[in-house]
Formats: structure tokens, sequence, C-alpha cells
């Protein structure tokens, strides 16, 4: 069964807890490549011996140069990606194949909300749904699995099992001789569909909508069941295990003849220590060698190996489940009773048995922005003021910048009362060249309410709708090809914030419908003539 360590690494220490994983020994990566690190040593070991040992100097000049070959030409081969490509196909397919396998969970619970009635009848249905759901599972794992398969291997441990009946077994092996070349794992979700239509005209289902879900989930158990056989034929490309099986082995052959030690790498710094042993080259090998080996233990998850899937158990879980659910499940619950919370509606407070263990509800991210408007002046606003000085300043447009003796420009403005949009301007910065010429510079402040010229903005504006809609008056009304006049449809202007007093959105709005009811004559008018 699959090797679990959740729960050592739960949370996160001062030490990793990764460090404790390396102790363990079942599923781990010293029990894969032991025999290979080994083999690897060991030959390794007798090259070494072979060139300080037995050649002589024509020998030992000719592995000598072999040496440096490998050594220099090792690296064109393409491990890390080809390798690294690879095991992340194989760990994808692995997954796939766990989320692949069907569980009839969710058949049994809609067995035994629609399949109604407590009599031996209704229960043999019940309960005949669920055998036939997970015998089609049981067929579909001996065809996958060699320890499902040495549990079960004929159809007599099936029938011992309970799983299969004699009548049931005599119709499968009938069909297997007629077509042996097909497997017959979908035949219980066959009679299983059978059962439920029976059911149906009973009037033990008692609507046709509970008996298309349940087929419906019928069919996708089967379906599921066919994918795992899918899986089982068409594995991953042989090619491509074939070439990254040569490129890891063919790799540190390579580098058992170029990591030798040899008379040229004494004049290399650092190489003298590989005299000794070639550590980082063993460390080399374990790594790339214990990938390899990961790719072979998931490649097929239905095996033997530690990581491998417990179809066994998956098998006594799923008809346990299955008959609790609608023999001993069906149709029962507790007793229906008021909760904790009854008079409260919903929980205020939910008690911890650890007080300090409660957590803060999360923050937002912009929880601790500052949301309060600065006071600004738009450039708008702004432009118009220094426009109405015009009438009686010199005409000309200048920008206030800071003073080049003393004040800077923020000290040239500043803002009065907050409740009035007043902007006061500085002698300093603002004055007519009259007055510089003809008066000492006086220190008083001239102030401009914004509010004013908002509101005369607004009558502006409400002026020259009352003049549009005066043209559209005079206007003639042209007829549509048809005959009739065009509709035209005068749209209200929306309401200005800030416009002052109620009498001003009083008289617009008698002004407007005075103007609508004078437009609207024409078209009236017009309209009577065709009609006489």
């Amino acid at each position: 069964m699959t090797v679990t360590y959740t729960s050592s690494v739960s949370t996160s220490s001062v030490l990793s807890n990764f460090l404790g994983l390396l102790m363990r020994w079942r599923g781990s990566i010293y029990k894969l490549v032991w025999a290979d690190i080994l083999v690897f040593i060991g030959a390794y070991t007798i090259l070494a011996v072979i060139y300080r040992l037995l050649l002589n100097d024509r020998g030992k000049w000719m592995f000598e140069q072999m040496a440096a070959y490998c050594l220099q030409h090792g690296s064109l081969l393409p491990l890390s990606f080809v390798l690294g490509f690879y095991v992340s196909i194989v760990m994808k397919r692995w997954w796939e194949q766990y989320t692949t396998i069907p569980w009839p969970d969710p058949i049994a619970i809609l067995v035994s909300s629609s399949l109604h009635g407590y009599d031996d009848r209704a229960r043999a249905m019940r309960r005949t749904i669920l055998r036939y759901v997970c015998l089609c599972q049981v067929i579909v794992f001996t065809m996958i699995s060699p320890r499902v398969k040495r549990r079960f291997p004929t159809y007599n441990q099936i029938i011992e099992a309970g799983f299969l009946l004699e009548n049931e077994k005599t119709i499968i092996e009938t069909l297997d001789q007629a077509f042996p070349n097909y497997p017959k794992h979908w035949m219980p979700i066959v009679w299983a569909a059978s059962i439920v239509m029976r059911a149906r005209s009973e009037n033990k289902i008692r609507d046709d909508y509970a008996v298309k879900t349940i087929i419906d989930e019928l069919n996708k158990f089967r379906g599921y069941c066919g994918f795992l056989l899918y899986y089982d034929w068409v594995s991953v490309p042989m090619v491509y295990t074939q070439v990254v099986t040569l490129a890891v082995y063919a790799y540190f052959l390579f580098a058992m003849l170029g990591q030798q030690y040899t008379k040229d790498t004494e004049l290399r710094d650092g190489h003298r220590v590989i005299q000794w042993f070639p550590i980082l080259t063993l460390l080399q090998f374990f790594f790339y060698m214990g990938w390899l080996k990961v790719a072979e233990v998931l490649i097929n998850p239905f095996g033997e190996d530690d990581d491998d899937f417990e179809l066994n158990w998956i098998i006594d879980r799923n008809i346990t489940v299955s008959y609790f659910i609608v023999d001993e499940m069906h149709q029962e619950h507790p007793e229906l009773v008021k909760d904790q919370y009854w008079d409260e509606v919903f929980p205020n407070e939910i008690p911890y048995a650890q007080a300090a263990t409660r957590p803060n509800p999360p923050e937002a991210s912009t929880a601790r922005i500052d949301t309060e408007p600065k006071a600004k002046v738009s450039l708008g606003s702004l432009c118009k003021t220094i426009g109405s000085f015009q009438s009686t300043t010199s005409g000309q447009w200048f920008l206030a910048r800071p003073s080049a003796t003393t004040d800077s420009f923020p000290d040239s403005y500043h803002h009065m009362d907050s409740g009035h949009s007043k902007v006061t301007f500085s002698d300093r910065v603002m004055g007519s060249e009259h007055e510089d010429q003809h008066s000492p510079r006086r220190h008083s402040q001239t102030t401009i309410d914004f509010n004013e010229l908002i509101e005369q903005r607004h009558r502006e504006r409400r002026e020259r709708m009352r003049h549009r809609f005066l043209t559209m008056r005079s206007t003639r009304t042209r007829p549509a090809p048809s005959g009739a006049p065009y509709t035209v449809t005068v749209l209200q202007p929306p309401s200005f914030e800030g416009i002052g007093d109620e009498e001003h959105s009083t008289g617009e709005e008698s002004e407007s419908q005075e103007t609508l009811t004078e437009a609207k004559q024409p078209f009236s008018s017009k309209k009577s003539e065709k009609d006489e």
C-alpha cells in the first residue's frame, strides 16, 4: 500500500521534517538503488585495480586517453532533460490512474433513496444492484493487478467471496466461450440496469428521473472501469522508456571511465581526491539512478511495490460500505431535534477546546489603505478663476511659482474653511502691474468662491439647453418614406449636483416642460392635418 508520511510533515519545525524521513526504509530510495550502487562501486573498483596493477605502460596510456575522452565529452548526453521530462509524464499518469478508480458510494446513496420498500424483494434488489457494481470492479482489478489476480485466480474464488453466484458464473463462462477475445466486466452493469428498470415497473422507484440518474451513474462507473483497462493496455511508449534507460546507464558507463584516477589527473587541481574514493560521482549516480527508479515504480501503480495502490483493501471497503448504505441505513436517520443554536438562529461565537487557538478573522488586502479624500483644486476651476482676473489685470497669463526670495509655491496659496470650496491667492503671487507701480505691496488677500463659479456654469448650460429646444421648435418636421413624421424623443438633462437651492431646480423643470410642450406642437398639428 502507498507509504503515507503526511502526519510527520503536518507542521514545519526549525529542523526540516524531511530529515526524519531519511531514516525510513520502506518505500525509500535506498531500498530501490542499493543494488545498483553496489554494482557501480564494484565496477569502478575493478577498473581502478586493472589500471594500477595489471596494465603495462602502453595499456595505461590507452586507458588514460579513454578516460580523458569520457570525462571531456560525457556531458554531451542530455540526461537531465530526458529524464526529468519522462518522470513528469509518469507522475501525471500515476495520479490520473488513482483518480480514475471508481467508488460505488454515489450509486449506493441513489439506490437507497430512490428504491423504496422494506420487503425482502426490495431489499434484494438494492443489495443485488450494488453487488453487481462491486463485481464489475473486481473483474477489472483481476485483469490489471497481480495482487488481486493472486487473490481471485478463478471465478470460484470470486463466488467464495460473495461477489458472484453459480448461475451468474455459468452465464459469464458461456459468453467467454462464445466471445473469448473480449472482456466481460460490463455484464454485471447490464444486469444492474435491468434490475433498476424492473424496480420502476413494479413502482418501487416512483419517478423516471430517479431511474435516469441511477442509469447514468452506472454508466459512469462502467466508464471508469474501462479507463483502468485502457491505462493497462496503453502505457508510455516503450521507445521513450528505452531512450531514458539507455541514457542513464550510458552516462554512468562513461562516468565510470572518465572519473578514474590517472597520471594526467595529478596535474589538475582537486582531482587527486578521486585517487581514494569518487564521492561526487557516487552521489551523482545515486540521484540520477534514484530518479529513474521513481519512474520505474510509478509507471504501473497496480503492482506490488511499496507505493502501489492497495486494490484488495479497496475491494473489501467497497462491498462493506455498499451493503451498509443500501440495507442497514436504508431511509434511516437520527431523530429530528432542535440544534443548540435554534433560538440564536446562527452562532455568534463557536467554542474552542483551547481559547488560545482561536484564529483572527482574515483581513482584506485593502483594509489598511487610507481612503480619506485629500483637498485638491481641479485644473479647470483654477484656470477659470485665473481667467476671471483678466478684466482687472493687464491681460497677461502666468502661473504661480515659488518666490525667488523667500516664499515657496505651497506658501503662495492655502485652503480656507473646509466647509466652502474657496482658495485664497496671495498678492505675493498675483497682482497687477499697475498696483506694483503706483501703490506699495499690500498683504491683503483676494478670496474666490468656487461654489458661485460652479453655479454660474450650470446656469449657462441650462441656457444652452433651452436654446436647443427652441431651435427644435422652429425646425420643420420631415416625413419618413412611410409617410409618418419622425418621432423626436427629448431626454431631460441630468441633474447637477451642488446646484444650490431647490428654486433653481423647480424653475428648470418647469422651463424644460414648457419647452417640450412647445416642441411637440408641430408634430401633433401635422399629424392632425394628415388624419383630416
